[in-house]
């Protein structure tokens, strides 16, 4: 009886170990497709001309451009009072 329990829990153990080495290889490719995909991102960037560690401080840049020209649109298309009146 008790070696039908060995069994058991060898056979218990033999199938996580074997899930945790698909998880295993799993999360390898996973990591492998990010590192590609980052390294492709580093490239664009670089073919812009902007330094990965300047990445925050071009897209803050960039909010500010399309805030100011907003506003400059949205002043430019504001109905004059007079012209309401008439």
């Amino acid at each position: 009886m008790e070696d039908k329990n060995y069994i058991d829990r060898l056979n218990t153990l033999k199938a996580l170990a074997e899930q945790k080495q698909e998880e295993k290889t799993r999360a390898e490719a996973t990591l492998e497709s990010l590192e590609k995909r980052k390294d492709e991102i580093e490239a664009e960037l670089n073919e812009m001309g902007v330094k990965p560690e300047d990445l925050e401080e071009q897209i803050q840049e960039l909010r500010v451009s399309i805030e100011d020209g907003l506003n400059k649109a949205e002043e430019l298309l504001k109905p004059v009072e007079n012209e309401q009146a008439v």
